[in-house]
């Protein structure tokens, strides 16, 4: 028997501010020891069965070194449901957005191999067919997070200037972004190591990277990707589009965002 995570971990001012000021927050405690030690398992078997990309590290190149990425594991792997549908960790994210309720766009395992390279500068919402600016993410340790491999690192504020003008995650964002950060002086923040059970939240506009992990320990990630409920569909390229197909169930523009893989997870209905 799985713990439940649905019910509300208190949310202070302070955080939403924060996120509404910065673009990212960081919630500790949002998942306790146990509760995070109850999923680790199924996620990390999941991980490793579904994950993109099987060629060794040394043959990938930047975007592939920078982690397994295994998405979808709600669907594919039953027990990892209740983790991904928390209600705990939607209300949330929808009370840092200000919204009355969110669905899900997808989860996603994000692990970082010992040696792994570093995740270059990118913004998440280029690839999202979502016509709002309350989206967010939700980047969840399942293992401590040591000081010399960190947590992500932001550019914040940036999230307030919507899309800066780049598509793509590689060594060309890495210099495109390296730029902008420094001729708009956003400030670069990171909320450095974490627990397993604290939570880094960052709007889909904002501008983030995360550095390589030089340790020899996995740097097991879980992340879960909101939306405010209401939002429609506008797909304005081409990673949108391949991303409606897949999300989305290739809804027409206009249409409501609430495909069947993006079930309403909170509420305050």
């Amino acid at each position: 028997m799985l713990p439940s995570l649905d019910d509300p971990h208190p949310l202070d001012d302070r955080s939403i501010r924060a996120f509404r000021r910065d673009g990212h927050v960081c919630i500790r405690g949002l998942a306790s020891t146990a509760e995070v030690d109850a999923y680790r398992p199924h996620i990390d078997a999941a991980t490793m069965q579904h994950r993109y990309d099987n060629r060794p590290l040394e043959e990938r190149e930047t975007y592939g070194k920078a982690f397994v990425q295994s998405p979808n594991l709600w669907r594919r792997e039953s027990p990892i449901a209740g983790f991904t549908l928390a209600r705990r960790f939607a209300r949330v994210a929808a009370e840092l957005m200000g919204v009355d309720g969110v669905r899900l766009y997808h989860d996603q395992a994000l692990y970082k191999e010992p040696g792994g390279g570093y995740t270059p500068w990118h913004q998440d919402q280029t690839y999202w067919p979502l016509d709002t600016t309350h989206t967010i993410t939700l980047w969840m340790p399942l293992l401590d997070i040591p000081p010399e491999v960190g947590s992500m690192h932001f550019a914040s504020g940036s999230h307030r200037f919507g899309d800066l003008g780049f598509n793509g995650i590689g060594d060309d964002s890495q210099a495109y972004f390296d730029g902008v950060i420094r001729d708009r002086g956003f400030r670069v923040d990171t909320h450095g190591a974490l627990l397993a059970g604290d939570a880094t939240f960052h709007a889909g506009w904002t501008i983030h990277g995360a550095a390589g992990n030089p340790s020899t320990t996995m740097r097991s990630v879980m992340t879960i990707i909101y939306f405010a409920d209401g939002t429609r569909v506008s797909a304005a390229n081409d990673f949108q589009r391949g991303d409606l197909k897949y999300w989305l169930a290739d809804l027409p523009a206009g249409a409501p965002a609430n495909g069947p893989k993006n079930p309403l997870v909170w509420s305050r209905d």
